[in-house]
């Protein structure tokens, strides 16, 4: 089976495997884990931040960065397309008393820049909740996994600093970012005070994200980690993967990069798939079909018994995912069964 489905679905490498197997361990609550130690200080370099600390995922660390910058009943504001908004449970609102403020995407992944500062610029009332952060995505997953220029980050960045507000960012593929943008995490990260970012996705860890910031920031991280139940004891078997996805997955990369482009061309030549453009295409491809819910469901259908899966976004459009374990043959092949799929559903 060709799981296009996420970049979730990745098995460790027999590398991750064997350095599970071999990990030094101690209890991560008293800071005693060696090689959780040792990932957090490799992640907190790769972002140019004091300090890391290593949660359960991205959700969490989203979610943590979150309570730890914004007191309750105070604004963040994010995008009405971001992950943190439409995917992760409305966290910081049940559990912080945190006001999710969403504000237009662009298709790109960008905020709408003149809403953003009409949302910043509200009159200090009573009446209002008052504002406390702006958090932005990069790579954008609603957005078709586009990686979202510098100069936009900096233009949100500086309109949030100019207020006196944290900035976060949830970078979850942010290593997919830098490669499109030909730049490096740190400088993504520059922009942001905090950052969240995933060993789960692009780089294959099992399990696993990290948080980024100051040292006295990450303090307050680890206290709010211990709230939420996700203070891990001998961590390090999952810190030990984490090692080899920063330094054995970021290179390779590029690979899934060059299947999503073959993908979305060979897709795009498909009769009855229409496949949406991006100026920086990532891992993602998203793609709409022709006709109703009802023929989407079949082309879904289609496509599994042709041992391909792919997951569905909207009614009738769908997102595919490339990663570690996909190779450029199976995305011949995905190719192939989406155009005998597409025949199947749509043709006369």
């Amino acid at each position: 089976m060709i799981d296009l489905r996420s970049d979730t679905v990745t098995l460790p490498t027999p590398e991750m495997r064997e350095a599970i197997a071999r990990a030094e361990l101690g209890d991560d609550v008293y800071g005693e884990d060696p090689t959780v130690n040792q990932l957090e200080a490799m992640a907190a370099a790769a972002m140019g931040k004091e300090a890391a600390l290593l949660v359960a995922s991205g959700t969490m660390g989203n979610l943590i960065a979150m309570l730890v910058h914004c007191a309750r009943g105070t604004k963040a504001v994010l995008g009405a397309r971001a992950h943190t908004y439409l995917y992760e449970a409305g966290g910081a609102a049940a559990l912080g008393g945190v006001v999710l403020t969403p504000i237009r995407n662009t298709d790109d992944g960008e905020f709408a820049l003149d809403e953003l500062k009409a949302e910043l610029e509200t009159p200090s009332d009573p009446h209002f909740a008052p504002h406390a952060l702006v958090a932005m995505e990069n790579t954008h997953n609603r957005c078709g996994g586009e990686a979202v220029g510098l100069a936009h980050m900096d233009a949100v960045a500086e309109l949030a600093h100019r207020h006196g507000l944290g900035v976060h960012l949830d970078g979850a593929r942010i290593f997919n970012a830098a490669l499109a943008l030909e730049t490096t995490p740190k400088e993504i990260a520059s922009v942001a005070d905090t950052v969240q970012f995933c060993l789960s996705k692009g780089l294959a860890s099992p399990v696993g994200s990290l948080v980024c910031g100051s040292r006295e920031f990450i303090g307050r991280a680890h206290r709010t980690r211990k709230v939420l139940g996700g203070g891990m004891r001998q961590a390090g078997i999952i810190a030990a993967a984490g090692i080899i996805a920063l330094t054995s997955m970021v290179d390779r990369l590029a690979e899934d990069h060059q299947n999503a482009r073959a993908l979305a061309q060979g897709f795009g030549l498909v009769a009855g798939i229409n496949v949406r453009p991006v100026a920086n295409r990532t891992n993602m491809v998203v793609f709409e079909v022709d006709g109703d819910a009802d023929a989407s469901r079949r082309f879904a259908s289609a496509m599994k018994q042709r041992g391909v899966l792919i997951s569905p976004r909207d009614p009738t459009s769908f997102r595919v995912v490339t990663h570690y374990g996909i190779s450029r043959a199976d995305i011949d092949r995905a190719v192939a069964a989406a155009a005998q799929a597409a025949g199947e559903v749509f043709g006369d």
